[in-house]
């Protein structure tokens, strides 16, 4: 009989605390302390201050749970449509490439200022004013460092290196311009070979650059020889000058 008291206190006190759960959230603290006594009194029906006890804790954390405050909800995450680091609601150009470096309104910075953003300029450094084509270049962009082995038409490794990721970004950012790449040698040999040789590399960059992702269709190439000298012939750096491949807008 004992022990079907204390059951049947502990349950007065939780049925009685259940009518808790309808005050507001704000006063979770009076309901906690009224099922205390509440589950005091449920306790004190036994005659026992063990049971009192008992009653109290149970009551005033029945009380406590069923009107405590609702867990804050956390917001979650704004979203980043082109995945460029700046939320929707922030991003002034949603629709920046892959890759692209943006500022904080999500925006392609233009380091100089013409109208070319830095992630497709080839020539990041043109004259202020300077009217330029869709490479960011204000004439035929020459590709310095672009070597080929001596007496051939066969890329370096160096040159390898320095070749890639203008391809990259003329396939990824520069896939509609027809672009044109045109070989130059120094005046050393004849003529005939020199034209012959400049054509060759030019058609060698074309080619590594279709390995590379780019449309074939978009590359045209030619080759002038020693007819177009950049400096002079007659010393060793000049000589290195002329020997050289240029890529250029087609018009």
């Amino acid at each position: 009989m004992r022990i079907y008291k204390k059951l049947t206190a502990v349950l007065a006190a939780a049925m009685l605390v259940t009518g808790c759960a309808t005050v507001e959230t704000e006063s979770w603290q009076n309901c906690a302390i009224g099922g205390a006594l509440l589950g005091g009194a449920a306790g004190a029906f036994v005659e026992g201050a063990t049971e009192v006890a008992v009653g109290a804790v149970t009551g005033g954390t029945i009380g406590g749970l069923l009107c405590g405050p609702e867990p804050e909800t956390i917001p979650g995450a704004e979203p980043d449509t082109d995945n460029d680091g700046v939320v929707d609601s922030r991003d002034e150009c949603p629709n920046t490439p892959v890759g692209a470096t943006v500022d904080s309104k999500g925006c392609t910075s233009d380091a100089d200022g013409d109208g070319v953003a830095d992630y497709k300029d080839q020539c990041p450094d043109s004259a202020p004013g300077a009217k330029v084509n869709e490479l960011g270049c204000a004439e035929a962009l020459v590709l310095e460092g672009v070597n080929f082995h001596t007496a051939s038409a066969e890329l370096t490794d160096s040159a390898k290196k320095i070749l890639l990721p203008i391809a990259i970004a003329h396939h990824k950012h520069h896939g509609d311009v027809n672009l044109l790449i045109t070989g130059h040698t120094d005046s050393q040999g004849t003529d005939a070979y020199n034209q012959d040789l400049s054509e060759r590399r030019a058609a060698s960059v074309r080619a590594f650059m279709v390995t590379h992702g780019c449309d074939a269709a978009k590359l045209s190439t030619d080759g002038y020889g020693e007819s177009k000298p950049i400096a002079d012939n007659d010393t060793k750096e000049g000589r290195a000058k002329n020997r050289r491949v240029e890529i250029s807008v087609k018009k």
